[in-house]
Formats: structure tokens, sequence, C-alpha cells
């Protein structure tokens, strides 16, 4: 008989974290906080801040810019690794260029085919639009295609960076995820004050990319389970 394989301690750490994370998530779908705290930030006249040159031109274009630039970096770095990438081997240089892309990737595709529409394009914030669940696949009304927010992405999608370091550099791999999930955070609440997006989407771009990096990561490691210790 074939002796039976159990994951390891870190493998289930990162599974039940995930599944908190999507437990959390439901739960805040469930409720009215999307809604409570849009309102905070718009009216029937629409979202004040919307245009502003901020949250636009730095937050929004300058972010997306930034994004490209580092996620180009990444790739390149796979053959021409530069300060910390250097620790790394070009094995891990790859897997933190494909999670980066692989989650990017995604959330693009699933904004592609939402009939979500954003929070400015809503009759409670002077759109046209009706609110209606994400997970509902009856139109709104409105332009659809707003989730889960795809500009989160440009921070969350660098993740995966976490897990490549945590290997050969703790710290660096905390210092990478906390910078990953401030930056996801920060551009997520940008373009929630313009009225792009609710909070859930944001907050589903992260376990979106979260789940990849989990899974990539799970992937190439699973028939070397000493590896994760």
């Amino acid at each position: 008989m074939s002796a039976v394989t159990t994951p390891h301690p870190h493998r289930q750490r990162l599974f039940l974290l995930t599944a908190l994370g999507l437990a959390g998530l439901l739960a805040w779908d469930a409720s009215s906080l999307d809604l409570l705290i849009a309102a905070h930030m718009a009216g029937p006249e629409g979202f004040p801040l919307r245009e502003h040159w901020v949250l636009t031109n730095v937050m929004h274009d300058g972010g997306r810019r930034l994004s490209w630039a580092l996620a180009t970096g990444l790739c390149l770095a796979v053959w021409w690794p530069v300060g910390p990438l250097r620790r790394l081997t070009v094995e891990d240089r790859i897997q933190l260029a494909v999670t980066t892309l692989c989650a990017a990737l995604a959330v693009a595709v699933l904004k592609r085919f939402s009939a979500t529409s954003c929070p400015w394009d809503l009759s409670l914030f002077g759109g046209f639009a009706r609110y209606a669940s994400h997970w509902s696949a009856v139109p709104d009304g409105g332009s659809g295609h707003c989730f889960p927010a795809g500009h989160a992405s440009s921070g969350f999608s660098f993740i995966g960076g976490y897990f490549v370091f945590r290997r050969v550099a703790p710290d660096i791999a905390r210092s990478w995820l906390l910078a990953s999930l401030g930056a996801g955070l920060a551009f997520g609440v940008a373009q929630q004050l313009r009225g792009a997006h609710f909070m859930s989407h944001t907050l589903w771009t992260g376990l979106v990319c979260w789940a990849i990096a989990v899974a990539i990561d799970c992937g190439r490691h699973w028939p070397a389970p000493g590896a994760l210790r």
C-alpha cells in the first residue's frame, strides 16, 4: 500500500489563511458595507473627487505605469537580476515573474466577463444603473466590466515575491508582502474615492492575487515538502 501524503504544515497554514479570507469576503458581500462606505464618499450628485488630479494622474495613471515598469523589470531580471533579486535562483525569478503576470491577467479576465458596473454608474450616485450584487449574471443597466478592481492588481499582483524570498531572505519577504498589500490597498482606496470601485472589489482582487501566488508556489514545490521548511 502506498503511503498517504499529508500537506506540509506551511501549506496547511496557507490554505487556512486563504479559506479565512474567502469566508470574510463572503460575509462582507452579504452585508451592506460597500454601500455604506460609498455613501460617505458620494451623494446623488456623484463622487466629488472623481477627477481629482492626485487620484487620476498620480495614483491611477502614474501607479499603472509604475506597475507595468516593475513587472517588465521582473521579467528582464530573470536573465539580468539586480539588487535583492540576485539572491534568488533563476527558477525563483521565473516564478516571481510568472506569478505577477498571471495575477494581473486573472483579474483582467474576470473584469472582462463581469456584468457589474462601477459605483459612479449607479443611480444612487448620479448615474443610471441599478445596484446589483457582483455575483449576479443579470446586467444592471450600466457599462459593466467593473469587478474585481483592476487597478488594485497593480499592487496586489506582486504578492508572489513573498513566497520566493521567504526561503532565502525572510525579512525581504515580509517587506515585499507589506509593500504589495499596501500598494494594492492604496490604489483600491484611490479608485473608491473616485467612484470607480467598491471596497469589496479591491478586497476580492487581493484574494485572487493571493490565491494565484499560493497555487503557483505550492504547485511548484509540492513534490518536495521539505523545501517549505
